[in-house]
């Protein structure tokens, strides 16, 4: 099983002929997903490299494929419209990639999805500045899984491909922490149901709660690896969420116990000021919580084993 996206889920990409939409859309094309088309104002009626139709509006993809998610390749300045006209089409799952909207931008972006949904359910926003969401396809199964984003398909491990007969669920605010931990995770014989990069901007759609509370529904999800960083409350809110509700072993990592208080690291929402936002306020409540936290990310694969009771060693 999975959370958000699956083998059939049906994807376009706002931003297709751009380079970095173009790129990407061959990525996932390549992994298996099934990409059924793009979006770009202005060139609809053609075809891309790849021989996916080209539409003006996202409306109109939505109507000749049935598309129910999209990854967004648009222009910061352009970015947050982009997400509401794809809400305003019927998009269940809204994948944004884009670096640097304006944070005035998605705090509209918010206000607005609070108060749509989509035949009744909610709509899902995962990003901005955000690597994506993946349901690994299994080996012998080519299109068995769902790849929406930029991360490397190929170091992750399907649930039903792992060795250990165990597996996780990944979320996370640094994109390259979560490969190294799917990395680690996969070497060890530990599949993915789902890993999804929920961005690290301070104004976001997903965020850990969101994805505790599916992880935690989801009967293949072994456990859950959380990957927070300096800056906000998230992890605080998810620790206390963890403590009352997930019923899972939680591993989690915080990146940042050494920068300098009052600058930015990396991520726009990665700042500690005012007194909130430090690595130790967020690892002394995870920890609380039950939580097993590791102190580096080279021992998150011994701290997600141990959590779970797997052999530490490489099996697959």
């Amino acid at each position: 099983m999975s959370i958000l996206v699956d083998k059939d889920t049906k994807v376009i990409c706002q931003g297709i002929t751009g380079s970095a939409g173009a790129f990407h859309t061959k990525g996932c094309l390549d992994y298996g997903t099934k990409m059924v088309g793009g979006v770009t104002p202005g060139k609809g009626g053609g075809k891309d490299a790849n021989g996916l139709p080209i539409f003006n509006t996202v409306s109109e993809a939505v109507d000749a494929t049935g598309a129910d998610a999209t990854m967004i390749f648009v222009p910061p300045a352009f970015a947050g419209d982009a997400i509401l006209e794809a809400a305003d089409a019927g998009i269940r799952v809204i994948v944004a990639i884009t670096e640097g909207i304006p944070v005035l931008d998605m705090t509209k972006v918010k206000q607005e999805l609070a108060c749509r949904k989509h035949n009744g359910e909610e709509i899902v926003l995962i990003g901005p500045n955000c690597p994506g969401v993946i349901t690994p396809a299994r080996k012998d199964e080519p299109g068995s899984g769902c790849k929406i984003g930029i991360m490397p398909g190929y170091i992750h491990l399907a649930a039903e491909d792992a060795p250990s007969g165990k597996a996780i669920g990944v979320i996370s605010r640094s994109g390259t922490l979560t490969y190294e931990a799917v990395w680690q995770t996969a070497n060890l014989g530990i599949g993915q149901t789902t890993c999804i990069g929920i961005g690290g901007d301070p104004v976001r759609g997903m965020n850990f709660i969101d994805c505790l509370e599916r992880f935690n529904a989801d009967k293949a999800t072994d456990g859950v690896l959380m990957i927070g960083e300096i800056g906000g409350t998230d992890e605080e809110q998810a620790a206390a969420y963890v403590s009352e509700h997930v019923k899972k072993p939680v591993t989690a990592f915080i990146a940042g116990l050494t920068a300098p208080p009052g600058r930015r690291m990396g991520h726009a929402g990665a700042i500690i000021s005012g007194g909130e936002g430090g690595a130790e306020s967020k690892i002394a409540a995870l920890r609380e919580a039950g939580c097993h936290v590791s102190a580096s990310p080279a021992d998150l694969v011994k701290t997600m084993a141990a959590a779970l009771g797997v052999e530490v060693g490489v099996v697959g």
